[in-house]
């Protein structure tokens, strides 16, 4: 006789064998994002995955042992005497019954369970495979929109822009806003020095790109009423 190490199975017996592939679906269940449990026909929970635990803020061992309508209301009564008659004649079926249920966040979700009855053998009263999905993902937070700030140029600095964008010179800018060509030149660079540019070209170009002035419109325009 082969000796064993204590009462366990000897090495490459079936039951062994029986054990590893055991562990290695547990360790499968576990890595699956899917919340899963496994669940006597009494609904008592023998396996659930660590995705199923986290929707109730616990581990795994925490929900072992303790039945699973403790943490899901069926939305359909009816659903729960669908099961327990495929249960009863051993039905190998898949059903979707529709659940709510109160995660660790603590507003109420709604979902569907899909239940897979499932047994070694024929002759042996199903469990169930639940796997959970739900119906109502929590909306995304919104991204706090940042205003962005409109240029600031005064009606009289947008007025002298769009006679710049024109072409006209700076005592002809004078004489249709009202000013002096000294008081003209004096917005001009306090426009410069605003937005860190250094001549009226490159000022009338980013008025545009601003939106100071109106695009796609002639003569040069405010694009807003002043």
């Amino acid at each position: 006789m082969r000796p064993t190490d204590g009462c366990g199975p000897a090495p490459g017996t079936r039951l062994d064998a029986a054990v590893v592939w055991r562990n290695r679906a547990l360790r499968l269940l576990d890595h699956n994002p899917l919340p899963i449990a496994v669940c006597e026909w009494g609904g008592r929970i023998m396996i659930v995955n660590r995705a199923m635990a986290a929707e109730f803020g616990g581990l795994p061992g925490q929900l072992r042992n303790r039945r699973i309508l403790e943490y899901f209301t069926l939305r359909d009564n009816a659903s729960l005497q669908t099961l327990a008659e495929a249960i009863r004649l051993h039905r190998r079926s898949q059903y979707a019954v529709g659940v709510s249920w109160t995660p660790a966040g603590g507003t109420e979700r709604q979902g569907e369970m899909t239940v897979d009855l499932v047994s070694d053998t024929p002759e042996q009263t199903p469990n169930m495979l639940l796997s959970l999905r739900a119906l109502d993902e929590p909306a995304a937070r919104p991204v706090p929109t940042v205003p962005v700030p409109r240029p600031e140029a005064s009606p009289i600095e947008v007025r002298i822009l769009a006679a710049a964008a024109r072409g006209a010179t700076t005592a002809r800018i004078a004489k249709e806003v009202g000013l002096t060509p000294d008081g003209v030149n004096y917005h001009l660079t306090r426009l410069s020095r605003r937005w860190h540019l250094p001549n009226r070209t490159a000022l009338v170009a980013r008025a545009y790109a601003l939106g100071v002035l109106a695009p796609d419109t002639w003569p040069p325009e405010p694009a807003h009423p002043l």
